[in-house]
């Protein structure tokens, strides 16, 4: 068990990135969801101790992850959102390369492990190709091939499917759903359906600050029986707005798709829809902005 308590982190130029962050993540895929400048990569960077937050704690199994930043590394698999590689280099001579940083230092031990990682994310029969030719997904797999050096207890992986194709997108989610079944993996992400595909528990953060926490399937559950569809023109949108409580639009066939959060039907011409894991993020989303603008 991962638990953060009281995080807070605020930087030089006066941007509060976190804001009392508190959560208990499990082993398993646990999901950080949040928009863009959220603080996802903020607190990812923390728990990965590259960076001090102002306070709070952060403990794996009753151990003080802050206290110790070497320790800490060695349990740690990191995979950040911009992944830089040698071009030039093959992906065996580079794993075996990180290996040696991680203290795998016996020449036969270091081999072994290194064929291990490139079968498991599935990059063997290419291990001799320099690292510049290999796709966004092979890029993304070979860092999480370095982020298992030295079997970490924890992994993190911000933003990974970013970018990707649908292939390679759902290569590297198996992946992840096969490495989350013996150590605590978090996904930072901004893609609902990554989160909604994989994870057993999640995080919704905003300007910072935790907005909801627990199980995806509860949380789609508060949503049962108060979510109604309805297809405008585009030109009626403004008027919806300010008398609804929209989660979310969709340009659909020329027209706009809404999807409003109500107790009974809001109109006529509304229909009842079940609920998925984007209304409840987009909600939280939306109703942390409408507290900040009161």
């Amino acid at each position: 068990m991962l638990t953060i308590r009281d995080l807070s982190k605020t930087y030089a130029n006066g941007v509060k990135a976190l804001r009392s962050v508190s959560l208990d993540i499990p082993n398993g895929m646990f999901g950080l969801l949040g928009p863009n400048g959220a603080g996802k990569s903020s607190l990812m960077r923390t728990i990965a101790t590259l960076q001090d937050p102002d306070e709070g704690t952060i403990r794996l199994d009753g151990m003080d992850l802050l206290a110790d930043k070497q320790a800490t590394r060695r349990l740690l698999g990191y995979l950040p959102q911009e992944f830089g590689v040698y071009p030039k280099v093959s992906a065996e001579a580079m794993l075996e390369h990180f290996a040696i940083l991680k203290g795998v230092t016996v020449k036969g031990e270091r081999r072994e492990l290194v064929e291990s990682l490139l079968r498991q994310v599935n990059l063997w029969d290419v291990r001799k190709r320099k690292l510049g030719t290999y796709s966004g997904g092979m890029r993304q797999r070979f860092g999480i091939a370095q982020a298992l050096i030295g079997d970490p207890r924890l992994v993190i992986v911000d933003e990974p499917t970013a970018g990707l194709d649908p292939e390679e997108r759902n290569r590297f989610l198996n992946l992840l759903a096969e490495i989350g079944e013996r150590v605590v993996v978090i996904l930072s992400t901004h893609i609902v359906a990554d989160v909604t595909d994989l994870c057993s528990h999640m995080a919704i953060i905003g300007q910072g600050q935790v907005l909801l926490s627990g199980e995806p399937a509860e949380a789609i559950r508060s949503l049962e029986g108060r979510v109604w569809r309805r297809t405008i023109d585009k030109a009626a949108l403004d008027g919806y707005r300010a008398r609804m409580n929209i989660l979310s639009t969709r340009l659909a066939g020329g027209r706009t798709l809404l999807h409003v959060l109500a107790d009974a039907q809001p109109e006529d011409g509304f229909e009842p829809v079940v609920p998925d894991l984007e209304d409840v993020y987009f909600g939280r989303l939306r109703a942390q902005a409408t507290a900040r603008a009161a």
